[in-house]
């Protein structure tokens, strides 16, 4: 064992040591003597380089979103003591660094809210048509508009949070426009199969967020040195569920067709990204 980092408070220990085991290193909290008693400790010197230069980049900014997200997807939420008052200001700069992402969700929830009122008309300007219906009136946005109307409470919170947990640290690490082009691309391309299979009667982000769920955890196989995965036990919940959706068991009908056409396309993005694309945090 090896201590890697320690901090005077508990908090970014824990926090940096749950990063770690999300990435698949070894790491884990502990208390140890001295004047900074909270320590991460590395419990496999294989990935000691590794483990050190995502330190260095948690000491540089231990605010940034992907370390909570990261203790959140562990089944724990650990707050910085600087975190520990919310304020409207701390939700606006978590907004302005992933200005797409954070458009999409409120978007999303604009729409929703509007249709719980009675004013239906952003639902009826966004669904999609059949493709000789969209030739004659070139309303090409209902494209991708199916992806921004949703029709429950728990579809509509399902989605955005999924979709600001996995958008936002790949618009953060990549950049809008990466975001914009994966958005674009899975929903569109999910959509187009949703309405051949089933016609064009649904909505969702389901599909865009399915392919956020490949892309994040095809990164983490094809780049794990981007240090962005998701954890296996998460990725095999989710992909069971995407089964469960077949087996038209649930009280709801879902989009199966444009959950397993996103998650494609996801993955097909991976790829792209993982060759083309220079991460700015990466050691190229």
């Amino acid at each position: 064992m090896y201590t890697l980092v320690t901090f005077s408070t508990e908090q970014p220990a824990r926090l940096l040591s749950h990063y770690l085991a999300q990435q698949g290193i070894g790491a884990e909290y502990a208390q140890v003597q001295g004047d900074y008693t909270h320590a991460v400790i590395l419990l496999d010197l294989e990935h000691q380089l590794h483990a050190k230069s995502i330190a260095e980049a948690f000491l540089l900014d231990p605010q940034d979103q992907k370390y909570q997200s990261s203790a959140w997807l562990s089944g724990q939420s650990v707050s910085l003591q600087r975190q520990s008052t919310w304020s409207w200001r701390v939700l606006f700069t978590h907004l302005r660094q992933a200005p797409f992402t954070a458009s999409v969700l409120v978007l999303c929830l604009l729409f929703y809210c509007l249709a719980i009122v009675g004013f239906t008309l952003p639902y009826q300007s966004l669904q999609i048509q059949p493709l000789g219906i969209m030739l004659d009136s070139h309303q090409w946005w209902r494209l991708v508009g199916p992806a921004l109307i949703h029709f429950s409470l728990l579809h509509i919170t399902f989605n955005v949070l999924w979709w600001w947990t996995l958008g936002s640290q790949l618009e953060k690490s990549f950049g809008l426009s990466t975001v914009l082009l994966l958005f674009l691309f899975s929903a569109i391309v999910s959509n187009l199969a949703q309405l051949w299979i089933s016609g064009p009667n649904f909505g969702g982000l389901s599909g865009v967020v399915y392919a956020l769920v490949g892309c994040v955890w095809w990164l983490g196989w094809l780049r794990p040195e981007w240090s962005i995965a998701l954890p296996k036990a998460l990725v095999g919940f989710l992909l069971i569920w995407l089964l469960v959706g077949y087996m038209d068991i649930l009280p709801v009908n879902m989009a199966n067709t444009a959950h397993t056409v996103g998650l494609i396309c996801g993955c097909l993005f991976a790829w792209l990204l993982s060759k083309y694309a220079k991460k700015s945090h990466a050691d190229e």
